[in-house]
C-alpha cells in the first residue's frame, strides 16, 4: 500500500492505541517501559529489535496476558482483534476443520458466514487436503498456516501477528501477504512483531523498533533513517545502528 508519512499516521484513525508505562512479570520489575504504539485503519506497524529487546513481553502486555501492566490499551472500531502467536497452539484431539469450527463458535459466526470464510482460507493457503487431518501429522509450515487461517476467520478490526514467516513457505508467504493486503484494504490494523526485515522494509508503512525495553525510535523508514543518520540506509542498517 506503499510507506505512509509520519503525517498520515499522526492523522489515522486509530483501530489500535497503545500506552505501557511499564510491564513485566512481576512487582517492581519492569521489562519493558514507556512504549506508546498506535496502528492506523489500513496501516501495517511493524515492531522490531533485537532478541531481548521487549517485543514479546510487549505484544504480551497489549494482550494482558502478564500479570503486571501498568498503561492503557484502546481498541477502536467494533472492538475485534485477532492474534496469531509466534509458536503454534492447537488440540491434539482437532482437525483443521474442527479448529475453524471452534474459532468460529467463539466468535459466534453465523454458519454460513463462516463455512464462506473457512473454506476460502483453505483454497487459499492450499490447505484443502488437509481439512481432516490433525495438527500432530502436519508440517511445522501447515501448522503455521493453520494459525493464520484461525486468526483471518472472523475479520476483525485489528491483527496483533507475531513472527508469522517462521516455517512458511515462498508460496505461504505471498499468499499471506496477498491476504493481508486486502484486509489492510478492507481497514484493518495490523501490528505485526517480526525478525524479517527485509520484508518489513516492504510491506510496513510504521516501525518501532525497541532495543533494552524501550522505543529506540519509531516513526516511517526516512524517520528511522533520520534518526540513526543514515540517509540511504536500509532497514537492516538502521536496525543495527540504533540496537549496537
Amino acid at each position: 500500500m506503499g510507506e505512509w508519512t509520519g503525517l498520515e499516521h499522526e492523522k489515522s484513525e486509530p483501530v489500535l492505541d497503545i500506552r505501557i508505562d511499564e510491564a513485566g512479570y512481576s512487582p517492581g520489575d519492569a521489562c519493558v517501559r514507556d512504549i506508546s504504539i498506535k496502528v492506523g485503519r489500513g496501516e501495517l506497524v511493524g515492531l522490531i529489535g533485537p532478541n531481548g529487546a521487549g517485543k514479546s513481553t510487549t505484544i504480551k502486555a497489549i494482550l494482558k496476558l502478564i500479570p503486571h501492566v501498568k498503561g492503557e490499551i484502546k481498541l477502536g472500531g467494533s472492538g475485534t482483534y485477532a492474534y496469531v502467536p509466534e509458536q503454534p497452539l492447537y488440540y491434539d484431539t482437532l482437525t483443521l476443520w474442527e479448529h475453524l469450527a471452534l474459532a468460529g463458535a467463539a466468535y459466534k459466526m453465523e454458519e454460513q458466514a463462516f463455512e464462506r470464510s473457512a473454506n476460502e482460507l483453505l483454497e487459499r493457503f492450499r490447505m484443502t487436503d488437509a481439512r481432516d487431518k490433525l495438527p500432530g501429522g502436519m508440517s511445522k509450515g501447515m501448522k503455521q498456516k493453520m494459525m493464520l487461517m484461525l486468526g483471518f476467520l472472523l475479520k476483525p478490526d485489528v491483527y496483533i501477528v507475531d513472527e508469522p514467516f517462521i516455517g512458511l513457505d515462498p508460496r505461504a508467504t505471498k499468499d499471506f501477504l496477498r491476504l493481508l493486503e486486502a484486509e489492510r484494504l478492507r481497514g484493518a490494523g495490523v501490528l505485526m512483531c517480526t525478525h524479517v526485515l527485509d520484508t518489513a522494509e516492504k510491506i510496513c508503512d510504521y516501525f518501532v523498533l525497541l532495543s533494552d525495553g524501550k522505543t529506540a525510535a519509531q516513526g516511517s523508514l526516512d524517520d528511522i533513517r533520520g534518526a540513526c543518520g543514515l540517509v540511504q540506509g536500509d532497514l537492516f542498517d538502521c536496525f543495527e545502528a540504533l540496537t549496537e
